[in-house]
């Protein structure tokens, strides 16, 4: 088959709109959306909390999170592997090789980027405006709900971005999903399995969703980040 022809197929296999192909997008979708709105709930509260407290360990915390943004994806797994394994502490439940543990791992991974971004639009918004909310006879804690929406155009671009990093992930999800047809085969999986097989229809077909997805991704940021500037010199 030409090169023309598997772009063909693979299109048509897009619009089909059955079979494999939108059970795996489906599936990706689910855990990467699940994944993300854990780590928004997480990380959010946590990044506000190193953004306008300064206390013991501040510093070294800040750094620790710096540093989880760039762990490898396969120590992630690793890590939530051993976590959820019959002889880990988790290994009870049974989770591993489910795409509960899929959500796990991509909630490690996620969670650091959520809280360490988070802070820094955070802190910045309250260097500027920090005083004078505390004029009002308000805890920094109480301040934290009028950080959240004054920053809400920046904060969405990070949830944005974690959920670039969710559907984009293979290293971690193919450790603790193990790449189960029918069950934890997500879009990045199954594309580097079909093609080891040499079905480059199903893997292209895929692809081009994942770089769709991808596409949607960075319009948003880019907006977001425009429609903040234009709003802040308004």
């Amino acid at each position: 088959m030409t090169d023309s022809q598997t772009f063909l197929a693979a299109f048509l296999l897009i619009f089909q709109w059955g079979g494999d192909l939108w059970e795996i997008i489906g599936l990706s979708l689910r855990v990467s959306f699940t994944s993300v709105a854990i780590s928004t709930l997480l990380g959010l509260p946590l990044g506000a909390l190193l953004a306008v407290e300064r206390f013991r360990g501040h510093h070294a915390i800040t750094i620790i999170v710096n540093t989880m943004m760039s762990l490898p994806p396969v120590v992630v797994g690793l890590f939530v592997y051993i976590l959820l394994s019959r002889s880990g502490p988790l290994g009870v439940f049974g989770l591993l090789f489910t795409p509960t543990a899929m959500v796990i791992a991509q909630t490690f991974l996620i969670t650091p980027i959520v809280v360490a971004l988070s802070r820094q639009h955070l802190q910045q918004e309250w260097d500027r405006v920090g005083e004078q909310l505390c004029s009002f006879n308000i805890s920094r804690i109480q301040a934290m709900p009028t950080l959240f929406w004054e920053t809400r155009a920046a904060l969405a671009t990070v949830v944005l971005a974690g959920f670039g990093r969710a559907i984009a992930e293979i290293g971690a999800v193919m450790i603790v999903g193990g790449n189960i047809d029918h069950l934890t085969r997500v879009m990045t999986t199954a594309i580097a399995l079909e093609t080891s097989k040499g079905n480059l229809e199903l893997a292209m077909a895929l692809g081009v969703v994942l770089l769709i997805l991808a596409l949607l991704v960075n319009a948003g940021v880019h907006w977001l980040t425009h429609w903040s500037a234009r709003r802040g010199a308004g």
